[in-house]
C-alpha cells in the first residue's frame, strides 16, 4: 500500500510523467507560493475526492460516473476556493481563475476514475495523498526556479548576488515552458537511468 502514496513522486509523477495539470503548472508557477497553493489546493480535492468516490463506488451506476465524480470535485473545488478567498485573498487573486479550473484538471478525474473508483478507501486515500504532494512539489520547483532566476529572490529572500541581472523573461510564459520542458527532459532521462 505504501507504494500507492509514493508512486506520485516518481514513477507517475503527476506533471512531469503523466504531462497532466500543464494549464496550471505553467501559469501559476512565477513565485513558489502560489505554486505551494495551488499545489495544496489541488491536493486537498484530490484527496476528498478520491475518499469520497471510494466511499460510495458500488453506489454509483457506470452511465452518471462521471457527472458525479464532477460534481463531487466541483463540491471540493468550491470550498477550496472560498477558503482561499477568505483566508489568503492575495494568493487567491493571483492564481486568478486557474482554481476554479480545479474541477477540470486531468489529475482529479484521472485519479477518480482510475484509482478510487477502482479500490478501497485507505488505497485511495494514499493514491491521491502522493499524486497531490507529487503535484504541489513539481510547481515548488518550477516556481522557486523561474523566482530565483526571474527576480534573483526566493519567499522574498534576496539569494542571487548584487551584480546579479534578473532574467525576466523566467517570470513571463516562455520561462514557464522553457523550465518545464528542461525539468520533464532530465525527469525522463534520470528515469531511464533508474530503469537500467
Amino acid at each position: 500500500m505504501i507504494k500507492d502514496f509514493f508512486k506520485g513522486f516518481w514513477k507517475e509523477n503527476p506533471t512531469f510523467v503523466q504531462v497532466l495539470g500543464t494549464c496550471p503548472t505553467l501559469a501559476v508557477t512565477t513565485k513558489v507560493e502560489f505554486g505551494l497553493s495551488m499545489g495544496l489546493a489541488t491536493t486537498f480535492v484530490v484527496i476528498c475526492s478520491s475518499v469520497v468516490i471510494s466511499l460510495i463506488r458500488k453506489l454509483v451506476p457506470d452511465q452518471v460516473r462521471i457527472a458525479m465524480y464532477t460534481v463531487i470535485i466541483a463540491l471540493f473545488v468550491t470550498a477550496a476556493d472560498y477558503f482561499l478567498r477568505a483566508n489568503f485573498y492575495e494568493i487567491s487573486k493571483a492564481l486568478g481563475p486557474y482554481v476554479p479550473l480545479i474541477v477540470v484538471n486531468c489529475i482529479i478525474l484521472g485519479r477518480a476514475e482510475a484509482f478510487a473508483s477502482k479500490n478501497g478507501v485507505l488505497k485511495s486515500f494514499l493514491d491521491a495523498l502522493g499524486m497531490g504532494l507529487g503535484f504541489t512539489c513539481s510547481l515548488m520547483v518550477i516556481g522557486a526556479i523561474r523566482e530565483i532566476l526571474g527576480s534573483g529572490a526566493i519567499f522574498g529572500i534576496e539569494i542571487m548576488p548584487n551584480g546579479f541581472t534578473d532574467w525576466v523573461v523566467m517570470i513571463l510564459p516562455a520561462g514557464a515552458f522553457i523550465t518545464f520542458g528542461l525539468l520533464t527532459g532530465l525527469f525522463n532521462i534520470l528515469n531511464s537511468k533508474f530503469k537500467k
